[in-house]
């Protein structure tokens, strides 16, 4: 074999590992990544039924705060934990068709790992004042169901009102993107940009709560501000929780200051239709801290209630709930709670959504101005019972009676209560979801949750950029040098022709 063919050989062997190896590294470095997703999951233990929310969000974080998105929500049949106080051992059970429900949409492998919240709010709170020990019990059943699902549990407990009106702000300030600019901001088109945040209402059975960030911070009542760190930039965040204000409980309370006036334990209720007639027994209107204040012996153990349609009384009867005449700070709401001056855009959500999509005054583009949200919660109340009903079949009784309140009683709490005008009316938004997450607390509360979540160590491409670069480098130079020296063997120069004669 000539000395040519030699180097030729070698030549081509030399080239062939090359192409081998430039073809196998950037198949290597360019392989997709496992995509590494995490999961946890959040139970909202209302006053009045509990949600299971399960969430996702990668492995590798963003700026310390995950990217949580809601990927499935499962209602609980029956009341909220609170109504077991008198069936403690029962509270438990109640959840166990939505977490079998979880085990389903997480992957089984990740069972383990996945962590279970419950957060309990006002129903909880008023059974906690009214018998600890019931409280106590309930959720230790919770607790003790919670505890032989295959997930791993973190807790079981009464979050504050601030808790809940906080994380409340946190949830819709991420979904609209007002953080950080990201993937979130095509869902934008509804509020304003994102250089400011937008303030948060929420409306439950039992409790309300008001947060934002005002312009200016004042030093007044330090017990309504909380601090939050969040995307790398710092919040000053007023929240506040007003107790025996959500929609049922107010109910509650009208009726328990009504009944004052009854003579024989019939009363004319301007905010019930006309024709509606409903029995209530006393001892069950007085028996939470909410009503208990308005208690005296009565001559009769029952209520009768009829109906009147009137939405003016209503609405006076129901302004007798917020007490406006004693403010010790430079601004109040009502009952001498600090408000500074509303500031931005609010996303109004749970109850103040479900009572306004009801009356129809969710579905247009723009808000729908004040004037005409009180025309129509007045045309609704007026239309007799006789005639709403029928119309409305798929709802039970008990809720369709107390659309003509509720929606007073919004009214009457964001205007009186909290002081908004026909001008910044506009800039509340009814939300039920923003992309594919419920408006809520839940989400911020497991948003401030994955920061105590270990990041695991972001899957890495095999080689650094810099190897990666280097050994393109050196296999094209080996290539290069091969073809040269190819080229040169087969297309001598003179000089190297006459050299080799």
């Amino acid at each position: 074999m000539s000395w040519t063919r030699k180097i030729l050989l070698i030549l081509g062997f030399l080239s062939t590992l090359a192409a081998i190896a430039l073809i196998a590294v950037a198949v290597t470095q360019n392989k997709p990544l496992r995509k590494n997703i995490k999961y946890g999951i959040v139970l909202d233990a209302g006053s009045s039924h509990t949600n299971l929310y399960v969430y996702d969000w990668p492995a590798e974080k963003e700026n310390n705060t995950g990217v949580v998105q809601q990927v499935e929500v499962c209602k609980v049949e029956g009341s909220g934990i609170s109504g077991y106080s008198q069936a403690t051992e029962k509270a438990g059970p109640s959840l166990m068709q939505c977490l079998r429900r979880a085990e389903e949409v997480i992957p089984p492998n990740q069972h383990p790992e996945t962590p279970v919240y419950l957060g309990a709010t006002a129903g909880m709170r008023l059974l906690s004042l009214e018998d600890k020990s019931a409280a106590d019990k309930v959720l230790s059943s919770v607790e003790k169901t919670l505890r032989s699902a295959p997930f791993n549990f973190q807790g079981a407990r009464i979050i504050s009102g601030q808790e809940e009106g906080a994380y409340g702000w946190i949830t819709i300030n991420y979904l609209l993107g007002s953080f950080k600019q990201s993937g979130w901001t095509k869902f934008l088109h509804t509020l304003k940009s994102v250089s400011e945040t937008s303030g948060a209402l929420d409306l439950g059975g039992a409790s309300t709560q008001i947060t934002f960030v005002p312009d200016e911070i004042p030093y007044e009542s330090p017990e309504s501000w909380l601090h939050f760190r969040l995307y790398g930039k710092d919040y000053k965040v007023y929240t506040h929780s007003f107790l025996c204000y959500g929609k049922d409980q107010a109910l509650k309370r009208k009726l328990a200051r009504d009944l004052q006036t009854s003579e024989n334990g019939s009363l004319l209720d301007p905010c019930f239709h006309r024709g509606y007639q409903r029995t209530i027994n006393i001892s069950d209107l007085f028996r939470n801290p909410c009503t208990s204040a308005e208690k005296k012996q009565l001559p009769f153990s029952q209520l009768y209630i009829q109906g009147e349609g009137d939405y003016q009384k209503c609405r006076r009867s129901i302004q007798n709930l917020f007490n406006k005449t004693d403010c010790p700070y430079s601004s109040c709401s009502f009952n001498g709670i600090y408000l500074p001056p509303l500031q931005g855009d609010f996303g109004a959500f749970s109850a103040f959504y479900f009572v306004m999509n009801f009356l129809n005054l969710t579905s247009e583009k723009s808000p729908v101005a004040l004037d005409k949200v009180a025309s129509a919660v007045q045309s609704f109340c007026a239309r007799p019972w006789q005639e709403v009903k029928p119309a409305y079949r798929q709802i039970k009784e008990k809720y369709l009676s107390e659309y003509c309140f509720s929606g007073t009683y919004i009214l009457s709490l964001l205007q009186n209560g909290y002081e908004f005008t026909e001008e910044n009316w506009q800039r509340i938004h009814f939300l039920e979801k923003i992309g594919s997450s419920d408006a809520g607390w839940t989400l911020g509360y497991m948003l401030n949750l994955t920061n105590m979540i270990p990041a695991e160590e972001p899957a890495m491409p095999p080689l650094s950029h810099g190897s990666y670069v280097g050994l393109m480098v050196l296999c094209s130079l080996v290539l290069v040098s091969v073809v040269l020296l190819a080229w040169l063997l087969f297309h001598k120069p003179k000089c190297l022709q006459k050299g080799i004669v």
